[in-house]
C-alpha cells in the first residue's frame, strides 16, 4: 500500500475524480454529434467510457477513422472539439458536481504535496473551470488535452526536477493507470472498482488516508 507521507507531489487527474462530470460529457457527446447515426454514436460511447482518460480529440478521430471507417481533416476535429468545449463550460460550471470526498482532501494538504492536473480533458476549458470554480489555486500547475497524459507526467517530471519515487499518480481509468506506468510513478486509483487491482494501492474515500 502506498503511503502518502512519502510522496511530495500528487498528479490528479480531472474527471471522475474531483469533479463528477462524465454523464455531462457524455451528453456533450451526444449533443455535437446529433446529426451521425445513433448507433455509430452509441460505439463511440462505448469507447468513451472504456477509455475516460483519452482526449476528445482522440475520440473524435476514432469515431471518424475506426466508427464510420473515413478520414477526417484536423480542422473538423478541431471545430468538434471547440463546439463540445463550448457545451462544456455552460454545463459543467456547477459547484455541486465537486466531489466533495477528493476536494476536502486537497482543500486540506495543497500545502503539504505539489498538486498538479493532468486531465484528458481540454486545456483551456479545464483551466476556466476550475478558475471559475475557485479551485485553481490548490494546484501549481493545470494541464490538459490536445497533449497526452502521457506526455504532460513526462513533462512536469523532467520541468520540476521530481524524483519518481515522490511522485503519485491519482485517477479513474485504465489510462491513468498506463500514464503513470510509462511515466514509472506510482498509481492510485480511485472511484472506478474496475482498478481495484491496477497500481499498489486503491482509494476507497479520502478520509481514510
Amino acid at each position: 500500500m502506498i503511503n502518502l507521507k512519502n510522496k511530495k507531489n500528487i498528479f490528479w487527474d480531472f474527471d471522475g475524480v474531483i469533479m463528477d462530470s462524465m454523464p455531462v460529457r457524455n451528453k456533450g457527446f451526444e449533443l455535437v454529434l446529433k446529426d451521425y447515426p445513433k448507433e455509430q454514436v452509441q460505439d463511440l460511447m462505448e469507447f468513451h467510457l472504456k477509455n475516460g482518460g483519452l482526449s476528445r480529440y482522440v475520440k473524435f478521430r476514432y469515431f471518424f477513422e475506426e466508427i464510420r471507417k473515413e478520414s477526417v481533416s484536423e480542422q473538423k476535429i478541431k471545430e468538434l472539439a471547440t463546439e463540445f468545449s463550448i457545451i462544456m463550460k455552460k454545463l459543467l460550471l456547477d459547484e455541486s458536481l465537486l466531489i466533495t470526498d477528493s476536494l476536502n482532501f486537497i482543500k486540506q494538504n495543497y500545502l503539504n504535496f505539489k498538486m498538479h492536473i493532468v486531465s484528458g480533458s481540454d486545456q483551456s476549458e479545464l483551466r476556466f473551470l476550475c478558475n471559475e470554480l475557485g479551485i485553481a489555486p490548490y494546484f501549481l500547475s493545470i494541464h490538459g488535452s490536445p497533449i497526452a497524459k502521457t506526455e504532460l507526467v513526462n513533462q512536469l517530471l523532467i520541468q520540476h526536477d521530481y524524483a519518481k519515487e515522490s511522485c503519485v499518480l491519482i485517477g479513474d481509468s485504465i489510462n491513468d493507470y498506463e500514464a503513470s506506468n510509462i511515466n514509472q510513478i506510482d498509481f492510485m486509483g480511485y472511484n472506478c472498482l474496475a482498478l481495484q487491482n491496477k497500481g499498489k494501492s486503491y482509494i476507497t474515500s479520502f478520509s481514510a488516508l
